[in-house]
C-alpha cells in the first residue's frame, strides 16, 4: 500500500535525502505503471538492440564482419568491448521513452539535482580511486597474478573512448536499477526492504550467466546483487546517482580495462588475470578481495561525504 499522506516513514532518517529522488516518482507511483513501464523499456530497448545488430555487419564490411562478430560474442577484442558496451546507449534511450511516455518524467530527473550529483561523483570518484591506488601496492599470489594483455600504447589510445562507453554503460545500469526502479518502487512503499532489495535483487539476477559462468554463475550474481545493495544505499543516503555512478565506474574500470579474466570481457583490458570467471577455484580465491573493495569503497564514499 502506498505510505499515507504525513504518515511517519519506517525508512531510516539516515535516508532522507531519497525525498529529492522519491518525490517526483510519486505522481505515477501505481503498480500497473511500474509494470508498463519496464514492459515498455525492454520492448523499445529488445527493437532498437535488434536494429543496432542488423547494422553492424554494414559498419564493418563484409570482409571484416566474420572476425569482427566472434569478437563481439565475447567482447575478446577492442572493438567488441566498445560495441557491447555502446549497446547501453540503447537502454538509455529506451528508459527514457519510457519514462515520459508512462510516468510524464524526464530521464535527468532520475539522476537527481545535476549541481549536487557532480559534486558528489567527484568526490565519490576520488575516495574509491585512492582506494584502489592503495589496492594495487597490495602483491597477489603468483597463480592469480595477471598477464599483459594489451601493449600500453594501444591502451592509451583506446582509452578516451573506452571509457566514455564505459561512462555510457554505468550510467545506463544506475539509471535503470537506482534511479528508476528504485525510486518508483520508495514512492509506494516505504520500507528499504522492498525499494532496495528488489531493484538488487533484479541487477544481480541481469549478471547471471549460466553459460558463460559455469559452477560460478551463482556467486558472480550474488555479489552483484550485494554491489546493488551499496550502490543502493548510497543512492538513498546523498539522494542522487553521483556516488553509486562513481563506485560503479571505478569497479567497472578496473574489471574491464585494468585487468579482466581471461577470455571474457578482456578486449580492452590492459592485464587479463590467467584464469577464465568459470574456474570456481581461482574466483573464489579472488571473492574475498573482491567483497573487500566493494566494502571498503562504500565506507570510503560515506567518509568523503560525510553520511
Amino acid at each position: 500500500m502506498q505510505p499515507r499522506a504525513g504518515a511517519v516513514s519506517v525508512a531510516p532518517m539516515r535516508y532522507a535525502a531519497h525525498e529529492t529522488l522519491v518525490a517526483p516518482a510519486r505522481a505515477s507511483a501505481s503498480l500497473g505503471r511500474l509494470a508498463a513501464g519496464i514492459v515498455l523499456t525492454v520492448v523499445v530497448f529488445t527493437v532498437l538492440s535488434v536494429g543496432y545488430s542488423a547494422l553492424l555487419p554494414r559498419l564493418f564490411g563484409p570482409d571484416r564482419w566474420a572476425e569482427a562478430a566472434a569478437g563481439i560474442a565475447k567482447a575478446t577484442t577492442p572493438a567488441g568491448v566498445i560495441v557491447n558496451l555502446l549497446a547501453f546507449a540503447l537502454l538509455l534511450a529506451a528508459l527514457a521513452l519510457s519514462l515520459r511516455v508512462v510516468h510524464g518524467r524526464g530521464l535527468w530527473g532520475l539522476i537527481g539535482p545535476l549541481p549536487r550529483a557532480v559534486f558528489q561523483f567527484r568526490r565519490a570518484l576520488v575516495a574509491v580511486a585512492l582506494l584502489y591506488g592503495v589496492m594495487l601496492l597490495v602483491p597477489l599470489p603468483e597463480a592469480q597474478t595477471p598477464e599483459r594483455n594489451l601493449a600500453t600504447g594501444t591502451w592509451l589510445r583506446l582509452l578516451p573512448l573506452a571509457v566514455g562507453a564505459l561512462f555510457i554503460q554505468v550510467l545506463a545500469e544506475e539509471a535503470l536499477f537506482r534511479g528508476y526502479l528504485q525510486s518508483q518502487l520508495a514512492a509506494r512503499f516505504a520500507s528499504p526492504l522492498v525499494w532496495l532489495a528488489l531493484p538488487s535483487l533484479g541487477f544481480g539476477l541481469l549478471h547471471l550467466d549460466l553459460s558463460a559462468h559455469g559452477d560460478m554463475a551463482w556467486m558472480v550474481a550474488g555479489w552483484a546483487t550485494l554491489f546493488g545493495l551499496v550502490a543502493g544505499d548510497l543512492t538513498a543516503r546523498f539522494g542522487t546517482l553521483g556516488p553509486a555512478v562513481a563506485l560503479h565506474l571505478l569497479n567497472n574500470f578496473a574489471a574491464i580495462l585494468v585487468a579482466a579474466p581471461r577470455g571474457q570481457f578482456d578486449g580492452l583490458a590492459l592485464y587479463a588475470y590467467p584464469f577464465e570467471l568459470r574456474d570456481s577455484a581461482a574466483a573464489m580465491a579472488m571473492m574475498p578481495a573482491d567483497l573487500l573493495i566493494l566494502l571498503c569503497g562504500w565506507l570510503a564514499i560515506r567518509l568523503a561525504l560525510r553520511g
